[in-house]
């Protein structure tokens, strides 16, 4: 039997876009448990509190990004230091209610966790991790573009939603983060579904902010200590990026990801319709930043019995993961102005697409004969005929497919493609580039 539901099954106060959006930014140049725990604390109590947030009765659903099984240093997944210590938070606030779960891109979320140290982190503060079992079809009639999902019946039965994102590069959108995210709400296979009914970056961003404004997270945490550049959001490069942001307003904290690598933030669909949608705020002056960071006048860690400065200077690594005893880490919290925060922190070199988009009658024309358009390509010397790309593909009929036997590299017939990249996101060899 289909079962089927009307209007928003989440009940949150919808965003005053008269005032300005908070982003909390978190300066952490190492997973540092104990450092990311405290600044968390502090980045929560400078957006009002977790008990402001969150009633301690309520079902929570934590939202992370386990795109597919990878090591955690290749900057796919969300970090598990990053979840371990939002959930330390939680249990010693006194939230008892708590699972975790994605519809990941490959594999399921017990699988896609199994040895990352998530795991661990889960059993150690007595969360479980759920694997989605069932679909429900929702109509969404105030949708722009959607006008009904198919989400998980756990998600559906969750009274709170934490969305904690991995920052990284995204072909289709430019950038993924707080926003897109939130395509992990929906269940198995109609992921792939998704992007043949939304093939262009505006129509899968516009379906984005309504499934945003249907689920309603109530906060958004996006782990940027290792980001990942270039190829994202499966095959890029780590870099360090030393930030955790944190806000309620997911366009808010997406715009300034965008700023910190000098991508104008209108650029990224998400934002720009983000905005429009009523989804959060875009523009600079609807954007307050606050930075909350470690005070160097009192930072110090005690290692065996010795005194230990100059703390930064140890860990210019982002993977490195310190497990020292922490001794009276104080914090200071400033607000700081955008262009302040971007020459403190941003990173110009970073590998994003910044080609301006241009909208005139020759490139309608390209768009309509499916030609001078972005398309993925495979590396044959990288490719290791797995047909994970093959099976990745929504579009009937398949868009790259075994023409040439198993023994050789899938083919691609470019008037079937959409660009969608779901091969390019999911090949586990890095064999997939976008040109």
């Amino acid at each position: 039997m289909q079962i089927q539901i009307t209007g928003c099954m989440f009940e949150n106060m919808g965003r005053n876009m008269n005032t300005k959006s908070k982003v909390i930014v978190l300066p952490c140049k190492a997973y540092d448990e104990e450092r990311i725990y405290t600044l968390m604390k502090e980045g929560m109590a400078q957006l009002g509190g977790l008990d402001n947030l969150i009633d301690k009765g309520e079902k929570i659903l934590l939202k992370p990004n386990l795109l597919k099984k990878a090591e955690v240093e290749k900057a796919v997944i969300t970090h598990p230091v990053v979840v371990g210590a939002f959930a330390r938070i939680l249990r010693e606030e006194g939230y008892k209610n708590i699972v975790l779960a994605d519809s990941c891109g490959h594999g399921t979320t017990k699988q896609v966790i199994q040895g990352t140290g998530m795991d661990t982190y889960l059993e150690k503060y007595q969360i479980p991790a759920i694997d989605y079992t069932k679909g429900v079809r929702v109509e969404n009639p105030d949708g722009v573009q959607a006008k009904e999902f198919i989400l998980p019946k756990e998600l559906l039965e969750a009274e709170c939603v934490i969305s904690l994102s991995k920052m990284k590069t995204h072909a289709l959108e430019r950038i993924t983060g707080a926003v897109k995210n939130s395509y992990g709400f929906v269940y198995g296979k109609n992921k792939a579904i998704g992007h043949t009914k939304y093939p262009s970056a505006d129509s899968f961003a516009r379906m984005l902010i309504d499934l945003n404004q249907y689920v309603k997270p109530r906060l958004y945490i996006m782990d940027g200590i290792t980001a990942m550049e270039g190829n994202g959001p499966g095959s890029g490069d780590p870099v360090a990026m030393n930030l955790i942001l944190m806000s309620t307003d997911p366009v808010a904290l997406d715009s300034v990801f965008a700023r910190l690598v000098y991508l104008k933030p209108e650029m990224v669909p998400t934002n720009y319709h983000g905005e429009k949608m009523g989804l959060g705020n875009c523009r600079e002056e609807n954007i307050e930043v606050v930075v909350v960071e470690e005070n160097p006048s009192t930072s110090a860690v005690r290692d065996e019995g010795s005194e230990i400065t100059g703390r930064e200077k140890q860990h210019q690594n982002a993977n490195v993961s310190v497990d020292k005893k922490q001794i009276g880490i104080d914090v200071v919290c400033n607000v700081i102005s955008m262009e302040a925060l971007i020459e403190k922190y941003g990173n110009p070199n970073f590998n994003v697409d910044r080609t301006k988009v241009r909208n005139n009658v020759w490139t309608k024309l390209a768009k309509a004969l499916n030609i001078f358009q972005k398309k993925p390509y495979i590396e044959p010397d990288k490719c290791i005929r797995c047909g994970i790309c093959v099976n990745s593909c929504p579009v009937p009929g398949k868009a790259v497919d075994f023409q040439n036997g198993k023994n050789n590299p899938p083919v691609y017939d470019y008037k079937k493609c959409i660009r969608c990249f779901c091969c390019q996101e999911m090949c586990p060899k890095k064999a997939i580039k976008v040109k």
